[in-house]
């Protein structure tokens, strides 16, 4: 009895940073953003700590913005669409370096680097080639006749240029997570599929891809939580304009807290809020998926 009791107390004192962590970290964090969205803060009152508490009035401000609308269109765009091109070209990627070709290794080396890089460079580097005047991707349409693209100070465009930005910086996430997946599939499967006749695109479509369909999902999950998030890229590119017309929740939060002289302290934490109950709710969808094939 003693030596169980012993054990016990090891495995909680193991279990006591990670605790302290999730806490501090976490939990007090996010207590903080819901108690700061229910009542109604001003620069005083948030260093004094004497808001008056105004329940879902907030959250009803927010809703009623115009401002909120747009937001969620592009957050939803902005989400979506990276999440596609990142999966689909990732995969892809992933198909051809398992051949293990010659220098192989090394271009999957390369093809890390933007995920390793900080944001901010990152970010910088797009807006720089995307400049209006002196970017390099419109030197390269004008050498085929096309005229400038206002990538950057277009309401037309701004969107699709922090898109694209992120989908560059996502992509080598997709292509390691799914290269390990594919690695893990036995060789025998698709001996035993070459014998029945499965071949090229049949054999990935019926053999490769239902195997791979945990290592996609959880990609997919961790992708769309961190997409549904991001802030540095379009803040350090677009600042969410021009015109509103790059703004997503993550940037609308960001610019109501903290954008402001005089910061709304309020709809800024329920706008962050509203962001974490649309991943939440991604999640909750994701478990019950996975509860549902291992049901099968």
């Amino acid at each position: 009895m003693r030596r169980r009791t012993a054990g016990q107390w090891t495995a909680w004192a193991f279990l006591v940073p990670i605790a302290v962590y999730l806490i501090v970290f976490y939990a007090y964090p996010l207590y903080r953003n819901i108690e700061l969205s229910l009542r109604h803060y001003t620069v005083r009152s948030f260093v004094q700590g004497d808001a008056p508490f105004t329940g879902l009035a907030n959250y009803a401000q927010v809703i009623s913005d115009a401002t909120f609308g747009p937001a969620l269109w592009h957050t939803i765009v902005f989400t979506l669409v990276s999440l596609a091109f990142q999966f689909t070209i990732g995969l892809a990627l992933a198909m051809f370096f398992l051949k293990n070709f010659r220098l192989s290794a090394t271009l999957r080396a390369l093809f890390l680097v933007p995920w390793l890089l900080p944001l901010i460079v990152s970010s910088s580097t797009w807006s720089w080639m995307l400049n209006s005047d002196s970017g390099v991707v419109n030197a390269v349409l004008g050498a085929f006749g096309v005229g400038p693209v206002h990538w950057l100070t277009s309401p037309d465009w701004s969107l699709w240029s922090v898109i694209i930005a992120n989908i560059w910086i996502g992509i080598p996430f997709n292509l390691v997570v799914l290269y390990s997946g594919l690695q893990a599939i036995d060789p025998s499967i698709y001996e035993a599929a070459a014998l029945d006749g499965a071949v090229g695109w049949n054999r990935f479509w019926r053999v490769t891809f239902p195997l791979l369909r945990p290592v996609s999902a959880i990609t997919l999950l961790l992708g769309l939580v961190y997409t549904l998030k991001v802030f540095d890229i379009i803040w350090i590119m677009t600042k969410g304009g021009p015109s509103g017309s790059s703004t997503t929740f993550a940037t609308w939060s960001y610019r109501l807290g903290f954008g402001n002289l005089l910061p709304a302290f309020g709809p800024g934490a329920a706008v962050g809020n509203l962001l974490i109950v649309m991943a939440l709710a991604f999640g909750l969808v994701y478990i019950r998926l996975q509860r549902r094939q291992v049901a099968a």
